[in-house]
């Protein structure tokens, strides 16, 4: 029996694309970098971004196409803020593409359930979270409907989405 691939691996194996929707509020609330941002004890996300940079940096030298869009809901939540904080030195800073969607501009597109990542148009790989933003897991597909219908949410949310040097948290 094969292990299955850790979310490294496929990062390390995409070849021209990676691409990633989120569309929750929230993600672990018991983040210590999102608690250090509310005030709480310190804590130094210099060996996390390195290890991001190195990582994601590595994929878009060799000509990985690494690109995230993010729906929010307006006013956004704290954790948005805290993402849109840390999005310039984190992800924008590892060669990633970011852009932003507020949620009323996609109630007429088709969505998945769930947030996903989908490498090299075969693989998804679908995150699961709890309510309250705890991390559950996560399932792979390669099943050609289920990317096709990944794919093309991506692309109609990237292309109403704004970049993340424009978007202005509401």
């Amino acid at each position: 029996m094969t292990r299955p691939l850790t979310f490294d691996e496929m990062i390390a194996g995409a070849r021209h694309s990676a691409v990633h929707l989120e569309m929750r509020d929230t993600y672990v609330p018991d983040d210590p970098s999102f608690i250090a941002w509310q005030g709480g004890p310190a804590f130094d996300r210099t060996e996390r971004e390195r290890q991001w940079h190195h990582l994601i940096g590595h994929a878009v030298g060799r000509g990985v196409w690494v690109r995230r869009a993010r729906i929010v809901s307006e006013p956004v939540a704290d954790y948005i803020r805290f993402e849109h904080s840390v999005t310039g030195s984190m992800n924008i800073a590892a060669g990633e593409k970011v852009r932003w969607l507020p949620r009323r501009l996609a109630s007429d597109l088709a969505l998945p359930g769930n947030d996903y990542w989908v490498f090299d148009d075969h693989l998804v790989r679908f995150g699961f979270f709890s309510g309250d933003g705890h991390y559950l897991g996560e399932e792979l597909t390669g099943e050609p409907a289920v990317i096709k219908l990944c794919l093309s949410a991506f692309d109609a949310v990237w292309e109403r989405a704004v970049d993340h040097a424009d978007y202005r948290l509401i």
